[in-house]
């Protein structure tokens, strides 16, 4: 299978890269001299090497999930990390997560420089496979160049490698640029890319033709570029030029290892056991079945979006909503994705244990460590615990090689459907090939959560679909995009997030306030250039309030 081959190839560079992209200035990283040698670049296995290095600078498994807790889907409850600092309000150009991003983007944009600027060198190398390698190496810059330019706005764009003088002068480039830049990138190399059902079985996973035109629609939505949104994903909705896309079956087998590239799946990080597994598990999941603590927890803004099985929110009149009783009929999508009290969880062997949340319940002492005992404590800081992705075939320690998907096509039905109604162009036609047959899937079957209301208004769609996208996505990395392009984050991400009603009665009726949160709409929707970069390069400037 190609991920087991292609990450051994990974884990084997790893550590030399690491050696050579050693340097007080991102943007250069040191030179390579060892890569450019003609003695290097002698065969394709060698060039794939490379190549997977930049597929493993994509972006890593703790980015993934703290990406969760810069949203208001998710309560940091340990710590004092980056991400808290930030969720918080007290994030400065100093901070870890800034630089961090900064330098894991440059890091993979040089190795990417290094291929493209060495891949030639390769004797009688077979022309086909270098376009594709190729092709491969410029989608994952182009990537990279559109995480930076999310998070930064303006940043540094260049397309081939720095020399040392040359990065401590090279001033921003405009984000439209950069953008502009990215879907040029995409669209010169979509032809160059097979589909996925053209890679053999030993290659799945490599970037395909569908996750070019994915990737640029997500460039667009973040954009609030609607007829470039629908342009795009039209291409992948009423076409298999790109590739033949599908929900699978099961919303909870889309996550299993055994379902991994199914036809639902455009993009993902590879991982494979023993050669390179992420573990965050072991922190998120109920103390009970083995974690060791828990550091990040579901909260009840999350859980109280998801609406019933009758397709109305829990605020609705005759929802059937009940505060002693308020996982009943809900979407159920929340037990794929939340662990609530008395959930059943699902064992490896196929038996199912019990989590009991709610203080004073356990039926004895080792199922009361999943208890919820405040804030501060080893146990859940919220009253829940993560679900979605845990690998019932993890190692030791929660150690899993189950693959993080990064685009699926669920996604691009939901881009559709917001594309379609922020040009009051939805319909009941678009509603049941984009909402409809998630929530089939899902598994709703009342008339009223499936058909198409003439009657709603733009606006009541909006916030439909906008709650379809968080209980669909949820954990999966986005809310924080979604709620930053809807300027929406300001909103929020102020003020006190909850957890579930196992606090005091006389506060917040009885929903566990947590930590206030503070995001500034003048200063917060763009991060901080990097202190230690600014002070190297002063061309860098600064984004505005930092």
């Amino acid at each position: 299978m190609m991920k087991k081959k292609f990450l051994k190839y990974s884990a084997l560079v790893t550590g030399l890269f690491l050696l050579l992209f050693t340097s007080c200035n991102d943007l250069d990283l040191a030179p390579t001299n060892k890569f450019t040698e003609d003695n290097y670049w002698t065969s394709p296995e060698k060039a794939n090497m490379v190549l997977s290095m930049a597929y493993s600078q994509m972006l890593n498994s703790g980015n993934f999930f703290s990406n969760e807790a810069l949203s208001d889907n998710i309560y940091e409850g340990r710590g004092s990390s980056s991400e808290k600092a930030i969720s918080s309000g007290q994030a400065d150009a100093s901070n870890g997560r800034f630089s961090g991003e900064w330098q894991s983007c440059f890091g993979g944009i040089k190795t990417c420089h290094t291929f493209l600027e060495n891949v030639d060198r390769i004797p009688d190398m077979d022309e086909t496979l270098k376009m594709r390698m190729t092709a491969e190496a410029r989608f994952i810059r182009a990537f990279l160049f559109f995480r930076l330019t999310t998070w930064f706005g303006d940043v540094p764009l260049f397309e081939t490698d720095l020399t040392l003088s040359e990065s401590k002068e090279i001033a921003r480039t405009p984000q439209a640029d950069v953008l502009a830049f990215v879907r040029s990138e995409l669209d010169a190399i979509v032809t160059m890319l097979p589909t996925k059902d053209e890679y053999a079985d030993d290659d799945k996973g490599r970037i395909t033709s569908g996750a070019a035109i994915a990737l640029k629609a997500r460039t667009y939505l973040y954009s609030n570029d609607w007829d470039n949104v629908v342009a795009n994903c039209e291409k992948l909705i009423n076409s298999t030029s790109y590739g033949e896309y599908e929900l699978f079956p099961s919303y909870e087998g889309i996550f299993l290892p055994e379902n991994e590239y199914n036809d639902e799946v455009i993009l993902d990080l590879a991982y494979v056991p023993s050669l390179r597994t992420w573990g965050e598990y072991y922190d998120y999941a109920p103390l009970s079945v083995g974690a060791r603590v828990n550091a990040l927890a579901p909260t009840q803004e999350l859980v109280d979006d998801y609406i019933m099985l009758n397709g109305r929110t829990i605020d609705a009149e005759n929802s059937g909503y009940t505060e002693t009783d308020p996982y009943k009929n809900r979407d159920p999508r929340l037990s794929g994705t939340v662990v609530y009290h008395e959930f059943e969880w699902k064992k490896p062997d196929g038996s199912t244990q019990t989590i009991y949340i709610k203080p004073g319940t356990a039926p004895d002492e080792s199922a009361a460590v999943d208890e919820y005992k405040g804030q501060g404590t080893n146990s859940t800081a919220t009253g829940y615990y993560m679900r979605k992705y845990y690998d019932p075939q993890s190692l030791a320690s929660f150690s899993s090689g189950l693959n993080l998907i990064l685009i699926r096509y669920a996604d691009v039905l939901l881009m559709y459907a917001e594309a379609k109604n922020e040009l009051n162009q939805m319909n009941e036609s678009v509603w049941n090939s984009t909402i409809r047959p998630l929530r089939e899937r899902a598994g709703f079957t009342d008339t009223n959560a499936l058909a198409y209301n003439s009657e709603w208004s733009n606006s009541d769609l909006r916030n439909i679909i906008r709650r379809e996208r968080r209980s669909e996505l949820a954990l999966e990395g986005l809310r924080v995009f979604d709620i930053r392009r809807w300027r929406t984050a300001e909103d929020v991400l102020n003020g006190y997030p909850h957890g579930a009603q196992y606090g005091d009665p006389a506060i917040d009726n009885g929903y566990i306030r947590l930590d206030q949160r503070k995001f500034n709409g003048e200063r917060d929707y763009l991060w901080a250039v990097p202190q230690s970069q600014k002070d190297i390069n002063p061309n860098l400037g600064q984004n505005t309030g930092y």
